[in-house]
């Protein structure tokens, strides 16, 4: 299975961005309406210039306090963001997210931003993968009784 068979599945949804010079009490509110974990940074809304996500929050009130949401994504995104392009397998995408400890993975065609797989995702398709392959299984024996 590839990433682009996820994006197909989830077909319809958009990718949900925020410009970096938008407040954190805007940020919560969007995550907490959306209820998505992350959004994609961007200007434009079509290049990935960083990702935020409730655990950058997390820090950011740790280090900050309650001052944390006058400050902007821009101060507390991730600007090194991994990506990955839609013909990535799912297997090496669940392994990227598991060795880097990462929850949000865009997806991006060239430069141009054109989805995102969360952990979720890929634990939900994943399991459905293996459901298939035990329904095989169990068909095949049975047949051979």
């Amino acid at each position: 299975m590839r990433v682009s068979d996820i994006l197909a599945a989830k077909k319809g949804e958009k990718v949900h961005t925020v410009r970096p010079h938008e407040s954190i009490e805007n940020l919560v509110q969007r995550l907490r309406l959306e209820r998505i974990g992350a959004l994609v940074v961007s200007e434009s809304g079509y290049t990935v210039d960083g990702i935020i996500s409730e655990r950058d929050v997390a820090h950011g009130l740790a280090e900050h306090g309650a001052d944390i949401l006058n400050r902007t994504v821009r101060e507390l995104m991730t600007g090194a963001v991994i990506t990955c392009p839609p013909e990535e397998s799912l297997a090496h995408v669940a392994k990227l997210m598991t060795h880097r400890r990462i929850r949000h993975v865009p997806i991006v065609d060239g430069k141009r931003l054109i989805g995102i797989v969360s952990i979720g995702d890929v634990v939900r398709y994943r399991l459905d993968e293996l459901e298939l392959e035990q329904n095989v299984l169990r068909d095949y024996a049975v047949a051979r009784s």
